[in-house]
């Protein structure tokens, strides 16, 4: 099974955008993938942002029932792949849950880049459908790494 936590900073833009790219990327492949997002620093409960709704729609895809979640250690242990958008979350995830630090990665890292994803939270919607375009670049180029990073069968090896 492939398992990915994506982290940003109050679970409304842009992690749940990302997240739901992801799981409809692989909607249908072979292999069982668990996919999910929190913040580092947020409510629970919120719903996603206006923008991020609309732009995924635009997509056919639905996240009209996400809400927020604060990340926690529970769900930093149940995942192979955390990913990041901006380095400052990386460093702090990194500080919070040292025995994870291996596992943590912007997610531009996935391109071999390293640049925040910058977060659209008050901006108009063209700025969402940016990132999105944004997140899909990076799923598109970097699910290979993804997808071998995230593979929980490889920490079971050893590997």
């Amino acid at each position: 099974m492939h398992s990915v936590l994506f982290i940003c900073t109050a679970n409304i833009c842009r992690s749940p955008m990302v997240a739901a790219l992801l799981r409809d990327r692989v909607a249908g492949q072979n292999g069982d993938w668990r996919v999910a997002s929190a913040g580092t620093w947020t409510m629970d409960d919120v719903p996603a942002a206006d923008n991020t709704i609309w732009v995924l729609r635009q997509r056919s895809i639905d996240v009209s029932k996400h809400r927020s979640r604060q990340v926690t250690r529970e769900m930093v242990d149940g995942f192979q792949l955390i990913l990041t958008m901006e380095r400052g979350q990386k460093e702090a995830m990194q500080v919070e849950f040292p025995e994870a630090a291996d596992r943590i990665f912007l997610l531009s890292e996935m391109v071999d880049q390293v640049y925040d994803i910058p977060d659209p939270i008050g901006s108009p919607p063209a700025e969402f459908e940016l990132t999105a375009r944004d997140f899909e670049a990076i799923l598109g180029r970097g699910f290979d790494k993804i997808k071998r990073l995230s593979d929980e069968s490889v920490q079971a090896r050893g590997s």
